[in-house]
């Protein structure tokens, strides 16, 4: 799994479009987002902490790159608070919270490739585990992305509508 060409790169993107939208602080966001699965990227600690372990990278690394204290600790809080834009403390950290989400639709194999290797095996599942992807999204995003969420779900789940 390469993580830049599979999920950082779209993180990224996604994350610096949220920011222009909110008039959040850009380099704050590029840097969380680049940040944000450092841990993952690492292989430090386990999935289910990456958020605390990356926090804790991010803040070496960018010690030992001499990056101001103030704006640091902004950075590592997006990193920090990556895994739900609900954990989001201001615009920074929801841009790469919600950011994160919505890479996820900007590479759907990579969503399959996950749904495989935890055993979702129904088309039911599968298309709840997109919309839970999409339900995790701050509200105001969830406006913005609703055509395009709309339009990836029509394409891949049309002929299988749930109850």
């Amino acid at each position: 799994y390469d993580f830049w060409e599979q999920h950082v790169q779209f993180v990224v993107k996604e994350s610096l479009i949220l920011a222009d939208e909110y008039h959040a602080d850009k380099e704050i966001v590029e840097l969380g987002a680049l940040l944000h699965d450092i841990a993952l990227m690492t292989r430090t600690g386990s999935r289910k902490e990456h958020h605390l372990n990356g926090k804790c990278i991010a803040d070496e690394l960018l010690t030992r790159l001499g990056y101001p204290a103030d704006r640091k600790e902004r950075v590592i809080n997006c990193v920090l608070h990556h895994k739900s834009s609900h954990n989001a403390e201001n615009i920074e950290e929801l841009c790469v919270a919600d950011g994160d989400i919505i890479a996820h639709f900007d590479n759907i194999p990579m969503c399959f490739n996950f749904a495989y290797k935890s055993n979702i095996t129904s088309i039911t599942d599968l298309k709840n585990y997109f919309a839970g992807d999409y339900a995790d999204l701050s509200d105001q995003s969830k406006q913005i992305f609703a055509p395009r969420y709309q339009n990836i779900m029509s394409v891949l789940f049309g002929a299988f509508e749930l109850e």
